[in-house]
Order: structure tokens, then C-alpha cells, then sequence
């Protein structure tokens, strides 16, 4: 009787251990195609990371900000060029990543991809062989910031990470992958608030493309810029507390 007791309270404090079941993070991002005709920043020369592209906080509509005015910096052919590839609502998708946890380690959440095309076969994907390899990606979320959290990012090409409007991982340039890790402990944030997470890729060359994301933070779901919007579905108008985009 005594060993049927034990079990009966150990598997109920399984049943209510948030450890013994993995989770996920959905996040629903915009999607933007380009042709190395239509912005001859794309199939650009090999130059690997370039740091400093953009400036060292966001703008006003939320979005990197050209750092080189006219001029071309890191194979980046000045800002008209720059300012297309997160604005814009021509050729564009809604498309969302889910990082997962597991048993083992429950608060660290994980995307990895090491063939990272979301539009093959869509928009301007012609005469590209195999992939389309032309593309932006933007994610805008929000968290509670809690002592200990990290975000690291492995992948190619540009990746700019803005936590509280200000950059925190920069890895610019036409590259091949690489790595970065920051430690909110290190930003000044106030435990318990809750700031914006603004996270933005470019895949500029033929012909890998790696998105990998190991993160202990807690990041909530954004509804889409406006244009993509429809796309998803009317379910998502309600989410409250979403940041829009435009």
C-alpha cells in the first residue's frame, strides 16, 4: 500500500511539473522577395561580415536604419536600396517559425534550419535553380525580461537582433554562417518590464541558407505588418497587445 501511495504522488507532481512537457514559441513574421534585378543589393559580391550597416537603434517606424546615407557600404548600395528590404508590401508573406523546448531542457527554446528557403517556388522565384535565395525576413515580438536570459543566432547573410530598440547582435555582410550570443543581464533592463524584440534576416547570396535560434526568452507571438495581415486569417485581429508594422 505504502509503494502505491508513493507512485500516486509522484506521478501527480509530474502531471503538474511544467519541466515534464516540452512547449513551443510560435512567431509569425513578413517575408519579403527581391531579384538581383530588382535590387542589386541580392547576388551582391562576397564580402563577409560587415558590421555597422545599420544604425545602433531603431527607427521611428520600427525598422533598421541605413547607417551610409547614398553611399555604398558592405555591398549595400545606399539607403534607397537598403530601405526596400523591410518596407514595402509588394511581394510579400506572412511566414512563422516555432522554436520548441524538450524534457531535458525546458526553458531553452530552439529553432535550427540549415536549408532555410520559405518562399521556394513563390513570388519572384524564377530562373533561381534549386532555391529562392532572394529574400528578407522580419520578426516583432515582445517579452518579460527575467534575470539569466539569452538569445543566440546562428546563420547567413545579415542578421540585425534590436532588443528595447537598440542592437544587440550584429551580423551584417554577405557571409557564411556565424554565431552570436548576447546576455540580457548585460542590456541595464529591469526584471518583471517587458520590452520589444525586433529580429531581422537577409539572405542575399547563392547558396546556403542558415537560420538556427537558441533562446531562454519567453517571446510572444506579433501580428504581421498590415498587408500580410489578411493572409493569416481574421482569428489573429484579436491578439491583443501587438506592435503593427508599416
Amino acid at each position: 500500500m505504502k509503494k502505491i501511495a508513493i507512485i500516486t504522488i509522484l506521478l501527480g507532481m509530474l502531471a503538474f511539473c511544467p519541466a515534464a512537457f516540452a512547449d513551443t514559441i510560435s512567431l509569425t513574421g513578413t517575408v519579403r522577395d527581391f531579384t538581383p534585378q530588382t535590387n542589386n543589393d541580392f547576388e551582391a559580391y562576397i564580402g563577409g561580415l560587415v558590421t555597422g550597416i545599420v544604425e545602433t537603434t531603431l527607427g521611428a517606424d520600427g525598422k533598421p536604419v541605413y547607417a551610409h546615407g547614398t553611399a555604398t557600404y558592405g555591398s549595400v548600395h545606399g539607403a534607397t536600396n537598403f530601405y526596400q528590404w523591410y518596407h514595402g508590401t509588394a511581394n510579400s508573406v506572412p511566414f512563422s517559425i516555432t522554436l520548441t523546448n524538450s524534457v531535458a531542457h525546458p526553458s531553452v527554446y530552439t529553432y535550427s534550419s540549415t536549408s532555410f528557403f520559405p518562399i521556394d517556388g513563390q513570388l519572384l522565384n524564377t530562373g533561381i535553380p534549386g532555391h529562392n535565395y532572394h529574400f528578407t525576413y522580419e520578426i516583432h515580438s515582445n517579452f518579460t525580461y527575467q534575470a539569466g536570459q539569452t538569445f543566440s543566432f546562428t546563420g547567413d547573410d545579415d542578421v540585425w537582433v534590436f532588443i528595447n530598440n537598440q542592437l544587440v547582435i550584429d551580423l551584417g555582410g554577405i557571409h557564411s554562417a556565424l554565431s552570436r550570443t548576447v546576455n540580457l543581464d548585460t542590456l541595464g533592463l529591469t526584471a518583471g518590464n517587458e520590452y520589444n524584440f525586433d529580429f531581422f534576416f537577409a539572405e542575399r547570396h547563392t547558396t546556403e541558407s542558415n537560420l538556427m535560434i537558441e533562446t531562454s526568452i519567453v517571446l510572444h507571438d506579433q501580428v504581421p505588418e498590415p498587408a500580410t495581415m489578411l493572409l493569416l486569417g481574421l482569428g489573429l485581429v484579436g491578439i491583443a497587445g501587438a506592435r503593427r508594422k508599416f
